[in-house]
């Protein structure tokens, strides 16, 4: 591990945390500079490729569901743990599903359970595009059944 500042490739391991997920945060301290910095370790598991709508396949991309769901949440009081926290959870499932193939439809399904339960309002916005609301009224419809719960 090459520390961040120097660039120096020796680091001695200060404490190490588990989290519920599997993974393992290490903070470090360089053996040159003495800055402290931290790494995350996660087991890497073989994950199902998405088969999108028009048929075609790609490998499942971590970082592209990050992004789709920073962008329902942009201006929204959700952290990014928060985030990372729902983006883990639909990851687990995935691998814990033990298939080779999942519908796009599938994690799409649990980005919006996701969303609905972490925020409402990131929940419309990703309902708009997913759900493929194309009028007023199927918004207001969505969210007066979200009112009713």
């Amino acid at each position: 591990m090459h520390c961040p500042y120097c660039q120096f490739d020796r680091s001695r391991v200060v404490d190490t945390s588990h989290d519920s997920r599997g993974g393992i945060r290490r903070r470090r301290e360089c053996e040159r500079c003495r800055q402290r910095f931290s790494t995350y370790e996660r087991p890497i598991l073989a994950t199902p490729l998405i088969v999108k709508q028009d048929g075609t396949r790609e490998e499942f991309d971590r970082d592209k569901l990050v992004r789709g769901i920073r962008i329902s949440c942009a201006k929204r009081p959700v952290s990014a743990a928060d985030i990372d926290r729902l983006v883990g959870e639909i990851e687990s499932k995935l691998q814990g599903m033990g298939r080779e193939e999942v519908s796009s439809r599938v994690v799409g399904d649990m980005v919006i359970n996701g969303l609905r339960e972490l925020d409402q309002i990131a929940y419309i916005r990703y309902a708009i595009v997913y759900l493929g609301f194309d009028d007023l009224k199927a918004i207001r419809e969505e969210i007066n059944r979200l009112l009713e719960n």
